[in-house]
């Protein structure tokens, strides 16, 4: 039996869950400012007190490896590699824009490409592009989005666009394949995908690891992308 505490703080929504064999047993989810600072620390007990567990008795910790906010993913990757060291715990990293490509496939009927966007500012976006298998067709970028982007993707059939960008991609993407869902990431997400890299034994360096802030490492990346646009 595995028992997994993830934590997702990448983007405005503080979220932490508990996973028993991938499937969710408690969940805590805030919104506010400084939420991630002030009140991660009360989800986590919460959550564990629902559940009568302690941090010992977990098989790993999870956490949301970004890209996001880079205040909110340190907040999150110090809590759960400090978690996961007191603990004698495995770390899990986890995408969060693979996170929700998860839940993009768990609410489509049929086959199409998926592409995984965090709001950045403007019309600037993180992005992910993904198979209907979830397999990835490009690497994370950002990216500034206009109403000719990902038209090539567009042309061949359906593309799903998840996060919490598309409502306003839906104001410059008008394609008639395009389609828009509105799943935020949450730690629900990343759980079930942290109980596919607990099976395969894929774990992180704890001394290591950090998130993929994006932005502070990679510069703007062009609109005319030979693949998306």
């Amino acid at each position: 039996m595995a028992i997994i505490l993830s934590i997702e703080t990448s983007t405005s929504i503080c979220s932490v869950a508990l996973h028993k064999n991938g499937e969710l047993i408690a969940l805590r989810e805030i919104e506010e400012t400084g939420a991630h600072a002030q009140k991660l620390m009360d989800l986590i007990d919460s959550a564990l007190v629902e559940q009568e567990l302690e941090i010992r008795e977990l098989s790993a910790i999870a956490v949301s490896e970004g890209p996001g906010s880079y205040t909110g993913l340190r907040i999150g990757a110090s809590t759960a590699k400090g978690l996961a060291f007191s603990g004698d715990l495995p770390l899990i990293g986890v995408g969060a824009l693979k996170a929700l490509a998860l839940g993009a496939k768990h609410n489509i009927d049929d086959q199409g490409v998926i592409v995984s966007m965090l709001d950045a500012r403007r019309m600037e976006v993180y992005r992910e592009v993904f198979d209907s298998d979830l397999n990835g067709m490009s690497p994370i970028d950002a990216e500034i989005l206009d109403e000719n982007s990902f038209q090539s993707l567009l042309e061949k059939g359906k593309v799903y666009f998840v996060g919490d960008a598309v409502e306003k991609v839906s104001q410059v993407i008008k394609h008639p394949n395009a389609n828009f869902l509105r799943i935020a990431v949450s730690a629900d997400l990343i759980g079930k995908e942290a109980f596919v890299k607990y099976q395969n034994q894929e774990f992180e360096d704890l001394a290591y690891f950090v998130p993929n802030y994006l932005k502070e490492f990679k510069a703007l990346h062009s609109k005319k992308n030979l693949l998306l646009s």
